[in-house]
């Protein structure tokens, strides 16, 4: 199937600071030069905090991990764990329409999501809380038909149960996940032969965790205290208060992708591009291709923090410094000429420079004031 990102996006994403510093905790996993390592499970909270994963928000790990874009779009639309479009804002329904939940039902349940969510999968009700989707085997055969919901399993799903299930969650509510006609777990139909002494007032040991715990609809947010790096016996962060949630959300604004296929152009450019030929740190690639911007061989005082401007990570900023950039006032002189050389020159970033900015960012940042992304930081 073909996955493509949503025409509408919005025009930045950043993590809560809560969520930053457990996603910065991630990547220290992994060895030096491995950070992409970390890719799936920081797009995976990406996508926990917003409901869905943006372009922004891929491109924002791709400079947390230093990866060119295009590598982290290829997990992104590979995995079908990664929702690329919109989805609702209470809940993402996920029914299972696989050959044992569709012999016991799953139709009824898609005849439900039509009626009571959307005519389509992946389109969201007229109230943007639901969306729904079919997909393929989810492991819980023997109690089909089943769906997804949130983090958990709701099983032995009938259209009324279901359908009554939907309205307790757009009441407010979080139904009991699991089975949903009396089962403890996944015994016969007919009763359990072994083990009788558990009936079916009891909860098998994951329905009773997803009951205590409650949070079945809700998601990473940042107002968790999570474990952040337990292997090195660093201390969770506090809780943040929602204000400060808040603060973080991205812009409601929305933009249209660089071209019709919905891919940037830096995609373009690398995709083309059967295997890039192998350019030392800071050579000119190519002489005709812009001019060569002022370079400095040490900073003037102290050197400015690049990675205030988006788009920039450690190691662009290290090659930048390779290349004699230490100030924002040195990228905020740059012209067109200057800008297409230095795009041309940044080793596995070609096109960073004009895709995210830089220039209009850094005559801000050098006049001493903030941008929206430097207020994150």
């Amino acid at each position: 199937m073909l996955r493509r990102l949503h025409p509408e996006q919005p025009e930045s994403f950043a993590f809560t600071p809560a969520n930053q510093a457990w996603a910065e905790a991630q990547i220290t996993k992994y060895p030096e030069g491995r950070q992409a390592s970390a890719i799936i499970p920081l797009l995976w909270r990406a996508q926990e905090q917003e409901g869905w994963l943006t372009r922004a928000a891929i491109e924002h790990v791709a400079g947390m991990l230093d990866m060119a874009y295009i590598r982290a779009l290829e997990v992104a639309t590979f995995y079908f764990m990664f929702q690329l479009q919109p989805v609702g804002s209470v809940a993402h329904i996920q029914i299972c329409g696989t050959t044992s939940c569709m012999i016991c039902g799953a139709e009824d349940l898609v005849a439900v999501c039509k009626e009571k969510i959307a005519k389509r999968p992946h389109q969201l009700s007229a109230d943007g809380k639901f969306s729904w989707e079919e997909v393929e085997c989810l492991g819980a055969c023997a109690n089909a038909p089943m769906a997804q919901i949130g983090k958990d399993y709701y099983e032995d799903l009938t259209a009324e149960s279901f359908s009554k299930l939907l309205d307790e969650i757009a009441a407010g509510k979080v139904p009991t996940p699991g089975p949903q006609n009396g089962r403890f777990a996944s015994e016969p139909l007919g009763g359990a032969t072994t083990l009788k002494d558990y009936t079916g007032e009891a909860q098998n040991g994951s329905v009773a965790l997803a009951t205590r715990l409650g949070d079945t609809l809700k998601r990473i947010d940042g107002s968790e205290v999570p474990l952040v790096t337990p292997w090195q016996g660093v201390e969770a962060p506090k809780p943040v208060d929602a204000a400060t949630i808040k603060k973080h959300e991205p812009k409601p604004a929305m933009v249209a992708p660089v071209d019709e296929t919905g891919t940037c152009r830096q995609e373009a450019r690398e995709t083309n591009k059967a295997k890039p030929e192998p350019v030392a740190k800071g050579a000119e690639i190519d002489p005709d291709i812009g001019t060569k911007p002022e370079m400095l061989t040490v900073a003037r005082g102290a050197a400015d923090d690049l990675k205030k401007i988006k788009g920039i990570g450690p190691k662009l900023e290290e090659m930048l410094n390779k290349l004699g950039v230490f100030h924002f006032w040195q990228i905020a002189a740059w012209g067109d000429e200057e800008v297409a050389w230095v795009d041309e020159n940044l080793e596995g970033f070609r096109g960073r420079v004009s895709r995210d900015d830089w220039v209009s960012q850094a005559k801000i940042l050098a006049e001493g004031r903030e941008t929206e992304f430097s207020k994150q930081k």
